[in-house]
């Protein structure tokens, strides 16, 4: 969410590329330090906004670096979407979700094959559930000399 928010401010992002561009490299000037200044004069110095003494001290949030509201309204968007959808939201659909091993089938299938051999009369599992004919068995002189743990 944040980085949609993110490429709205393109200007931001081009500005922030640039700068960490040019934090690897540093020129040297070798320019008079007097003629490099730039003064300007302020006709009137009693309308200071108090939005500027407010925003002295801003850090953003990493969404706006030019206006405090529009970095804090994003913040806060991002973070109230972020925690709805996936905290509140991903933990209502993991927790309502259906069964995805299939236990409960099992579990309710077998209550039925019960319910059913119990009305036939039936035992609840057959002694032979596979056909003895059908099954290769090793004979008795096979078995002699062979320890059997059970």
């Amino acid at each position: 969410m944040a980085a949609m928010i993110k490429f709205r401010n393109v200007p931001a992002l081009q500005r922030y590329l640039l700068n960490n561009m040019y934090k690897n490299s540093r020129s040297i000037s070798t320019s008079k330090k007097n003629d490099e200044t730039v003064t300007t004069t302020v006709s009137n110095t009693t309308t200071v906004t108090k939005s500027t003494n407010e925003d002295k001290n801003w850090v953003s949030y990493g969404f706006d670096y030019t206006s405090k509201e529009e970095d804090t309204n994003a913040h806060h968007a991002s973070f109230f979407f972020s925690v709805t959808i996936c905290l509140i939201f991903g933990g209502f659909s993991w927790a309502y979700a259906p069964d995805v091993h299939m236990k409960d089938w099992a579990q309710r299938e077998a209550f039925i094959q019960l319910r059913c051999r119990e009305k036939k009369g039936l035992p609840p599992i057959d002694p032979n559930y596979i056909d003895p004919k059908t099954m290769k068995l090793p004979s008795e002189s096979e078995l002699e000399n062979v320890e059997i743990i059970i």
